[in-house]
């Protein structure tokens, strides 16, 4: 029988067979892609034919066609639908794509191609683009390891197997972690908490196979339980839970996990001749260097820091009104800043949530992609990889642009969090290839399914790198889409996030999810009013995760992480009553794999272009203006990786920002 990943894809749009994969399919396609692949690339490392870019670079773009097609779907699924079998061969996989990605890089033959290459490059009559990949393929065969020899090259390549096991391992533990917890809930538990999440809870119940409802650690459910309740015994039992993940002890641990990871870094980066894996990881980041990043941070901490302090003190005496003899606790924070938030703002989620129901929140992000950039979207059939997944047809003026999938609800199989992936990338090397883009959200699932502000801001963030993918108008897949620095990724997907606090978005599609009726405009008046509201807690803590992150990677890795985590808080003077956003045994970020290694920064960074690129539609009176949006999609949406970033972004904004940007949109210029 036909391997379904390997046969042609007949269906619709190219996609995927997904009602005919199975399980048992991955393993087999795996090994027949890679074999195909470095089959290619021996062919093209051994040709007799002296290097040109055509018989070198572009065949490299498209050696490994089998390869990217079945990687696409196993790791979305891995990751949006886990099973056993996918988990298990995850495991096994880890060691071999990381082998055969140093099979490439440590191809001496190939190399040396692509070393005469850039030898000669003014001389070859490139296009820009063209010398944009050239560029890249260099660096990341340097940065690989292709110039060191012998025992150095051996060992970089062990180092890096390894690092890819302990992030898969990392990944999978703490996705064990919160598919074991639950808390049963009786009925008399469900006092004082709104009926959207009671029916969370119970729905929650139900997929875990309980009789009654349940709390769990998907953050759609754990967080607004930990906002209503007003059982702090509860509370705390909950938050405790969700900030254990990862360090629970036994085999689903993580900390000797992190620690390991660390110091190989650290090996890897000195052997590659840096003095320190956060200076190699930031090289080719707008960042630059270790100390750039610190400078942001401090500017932003200083002030954050301050609000927090202030806003603690108020919820405080929230706490001691209510009997409560102290301190503010983090199982409390949540809970009285809910209650001040309406005290100050008459600005209650249980009532704003029928306005934000799932399928108006999609209509307004359609609605905005729709004016800003001609798209129109058609929903089609599946079958898609599960029942909750949900696709669209991407055209503009009747030509097809993408195909979008949204699997939006919280499953026992999926990880938390939320993302952005590709199983298709733009790209016009060898055909014109249109993608398949993912969103993968864990909203609470309901009927009908409604939204926190928080996940409406969500849905519209990872659209916005879903249009990141979807306009990548590139002839290179190494540089399509996302393709770009760490730290301008997160630029499409914050900057989108704007439209949907515009007042007539709101107006239009924020509807009783029952009556049809709008948004009170008062309640909307509030809502937009209470954008910077508990900004100093939402920045602490996000500025100390990142803050812990960059000093896990600019020194000597720590022998104890959890010791310099606390070690780092100290020295900030971590307020008492908040955490880390993500507590070095579930930083899934920084330690299931190198992405956000040394930069998660990067989401703030990008916070300080986001603000001030939306100011340039702002400034020229329209949030639909059609001349910045062009403007925006021609040298941001995209232009994908085709330069560096600071040009892609000087080039729409006419010069860089400064933070001042940022700290005006978090409400903390006041107190800077």
């Amino acid at each position: 029988m036909t391997n379904p990943l390997l046969a042609p894809w007949t269906a619709e749009f190219g996609l995927p067979p997904f009602a005919a994969i199975r399980d048992a399919d991955f393993g087999p396609a795996f090994e027949v892609a890679l074999s195909e692949a470095r089959a290619a690339i021996a062919g093209i490392a051994d040709q007799a034919a002296a290097p040109t870019y055509a018989n070198t670079i572009a065949a490299l773009e498209l050696a490994e066609g089998a390869l990217d097609r079945v990687s696409g779907v196993f790791y979305n699924l891995a990751g949006a639908d886990s099973t056993e079998a996918r988990e298990a061969l995850m495991r096994e996989l880890a060691p071999k794509m990381s082998a055969f990605a140093s099979e490439i890089t440590n191809n001496k033959r190939l190399f040396a191609r692509i070393e005469a290459l850039w030898a000669a490059r003014d001389g070859l009559g490139l296009e820009p683009e063209e010398m944009r990949v050239l560029t890249l393929y260099r660096r990341m065969f340097v940065r690989s390891g292709a110039e060191l020899e012998g025992a150095a090259a051996a060992r970089l390549t062990e180092v890096k197997a390894r690092l890819a096991v302990l992030g898969t391992q990392f990944g999978q533990n703490l996705l064990a972690d919160e598919r074991a917890w639950f808390m049963q809930l009786a009925e008399e538990d469900l006092e004082g908490l709104p009926d959207f999440v009671v029916d969370a809870a119970r729905a929650a119940g139900r997929e875990r196979g309980q009789n009654g409802p349940v709390l769990t650690l998907s953050r759609s459910l754990i967080v607004p339980f930990l906002q209503f309740s007003p059982r702090r015994d509860l509370r705390r039992v909950a938050y405790e839970a969700w900030v254990a993940r990862g360090a629970n002890g036994g085999e689903t641990d993580n900390r000797a996990v992190a620690a390991e990871i660390l110091a190989l870094r650290e090996e890897r980066a000195k052997l590659l001749g840096y003095p320190s894996f956060a200076a190699f990881k930031l090289e080719p980041e707008m960042a630059k260097t270790p100390e750039a990043v610190r400078d942001l941070l401090m500017r932003v901490w200083a002030p954050a820091k301050r609000k927090a302090a202030a806003d603690a003190g108020a919820l405080e005496g929230m706490l001691r009104a209510d009997g409560i003899a102290g301190p503010l606790e983090p199982w409390d924070w949540r809970y009285y800043s809910e209650k001040r938030r309406m005290a100050e703002h008459d600005l209650d989620e249980a009532a704003l949530k029928p306005y934000l129901g799932l399928e108006a929140m999609l209509g307004a992000m359609f609605g905005c992609a729709s004016r800003l950039f001609g798209l129109e979207f058609r929903e089609i059939a599946g079958p898609f990889y599960h029942p909750d997944v949900r696709g669209w047809e991407v055209t503009r003026a009747g030509r097809h642009v993408a195909v979008f999938l949204g699997d939006y609800f919280a499953r026992a199989s999926k990880r938390s969090g939320a993302w952005c992936s590709a199983m298709r990338s733009q790209r016009k090397l060898g055909g014109e290839q249109r993608p398949i883009v993912v969103n993968v959200c864990n909203f609470a699932k309901g009927e009908p399914a409604l939204l926190s502000w928080d996940d409406a801001r969500t849905l519209f963030h990872e659209f916005g790198h879903a249009l990141h993918q979807m306009l990548s108008d590139v002839t290179h897949g190494f540089i399509s889409g996302t393709s770009v620095a760490r730290d301008f990724v997160e630029l499409p997907s914050q900057l989108y996030e704007h439209w949907l606090e515009v007042p007539a978005v709101l107006e239009k599609y924020a509807r009783h999810w029952q009556t049809g009726a709008p948004m009170p405009v008062d309640m909307r008046t509030r809502l937009l009013t209470a954008g910077t509201y508990d900004q100093g807690f939402a920045t602490v803590e996000f500025v100390a995760s990142a803050l812990v992150d960059l000093a896990f990677h600019e020194g000597a890795a720590p022998a104890d992480p959890m010791a310099m985590q606390d070690e780092v808080l100290e020295g900030l003077g971590m307020p008492r009553a908040i955490r880390m956003r993500h507590a070095t045994p579930h930083f899934a970020h920084v330690f299931s794999g190198d992405g956000y290694s040394a930069g998660y920064y990067s989401y703030m960074w990008s916070e300080v272009m986001d603000a001030d690129a939306f100011a340039a539609f702002e400034e020229a009176g329209d949030p639909f203006h059609p001349e910045v949006a062009a403007r925006l999609e021609r040298h941001i949406l995209s232009a994908g990786g085709s330069e560096e970033a600071e040009v892609l972004y000087t080039r729409f904004r006419g010069r860089m920002p400064g933070v001042e940007a940022l700290l005006k949109g978090r409400g903390l210029l006041e107190v800077a």
